[in-house]
């Protein structure tokens, strides 16, 4: 299927991954057993203050959510990925991420000390962590996407979790634009309303890709992706 697998790994229920994503290469997510959520952020690896900026890919494409053909936005105007793949159809990009807060007040404390790696994670302490591997602080932590989720608003803002959207065997493949710091992780949805605490692994793949060409269904999907591609190559002249 893919004709240079660089790596593969599955990342575990609950856990934290950053990888450096190069230009030229892809990241393909599969969700293996169905219901998974990752979480994810992503920054300009040589100058990370410039990082995923959800508002404005969402209103450069006129989309409230993530999906094949479109990109992900940096706060600088260029694109950091484009998702070229999808079978999962939607990824939420408003609900955010859990906290310890949020995850001890839905699911009960679960200390590491007494319950070793079936302690409760949440998923923006992990990426603190995760920050911190790479020199970055509590400051640069921002937005976040999270795939394999759908969030429908009502007319009156109120969000609710669509349950069942990503099936056993779901993917979703991002081509990385430029050197993307990519941080994932694979805690549950903030509005996710199981009552149990039960985080899904995802598996992943990262391959070689072409370049995208001047008819890539990503650059013409929106008029205003054309300027983002213009911006993000003349960036690496």
């Amino acid at each position: 299927m893919f004709p240079e697998i660089l790596w593969e790994e599955v990342v575990q229920p609950g856990a934290t991954w950053s990888h450096v994503l190069k230009r030229g290469t892809a990241l393909r997510m599969t969700d293996p057993t169905g219901g998974a959520n990752v979480s994810a952020l992503f920054y300009n690896f040589e100058c990370p203050s410039e990082r995923l900026n959800i508002p404005d890919s969402l209103k450069a494409q006129h989309i409230a959510r993530l999906t094949a053909g479109y990109v992900l936005y940096s706060d600088m105007g260029r694109i950091l990925c484009s998702v070229t793949s999808d079978s999962a159809g939607w990824h939420d990009a408003l609900g955010g991420c859990t906290d310890a807060a949020l995850v001890n007040a839905k699911y009960g404390a679960a200390r590491y000390q007494e319950h070793r790696n079936q302690f409760h994670q949440n998923a923006k302490d992990g990426f603190l962590v995760e920050l911190a591997k790479w020199g970055l602080s509590p400051r640069d932590f921002s937005a976040n996407m999270n795939f394999f989720s759908k969030v429908a608003v009502d007319p009156d803002g109120a969000m609710h979790f669509i349950p069942g959207v990503s099936a056993p065997g779901s993917h979703v493949e991002l081509r990385a634009e430029m050197n993307v710091l990519a941080i994932l992780n694979t805690s549950q949805h903030p509005l996710d309303p199981n009552p149990a605490y039960d985080p899904k692994p995802v598996h992943l793949i990262i391959h070689r890709v072409a370049p995208p060409t001047a008819d890539d269904p990503c650059r013409l999907s929106r008029p205003e992706n054309v300027r983002g591609f213009t911006l993000t190559e003349r960036y690496f002249l």
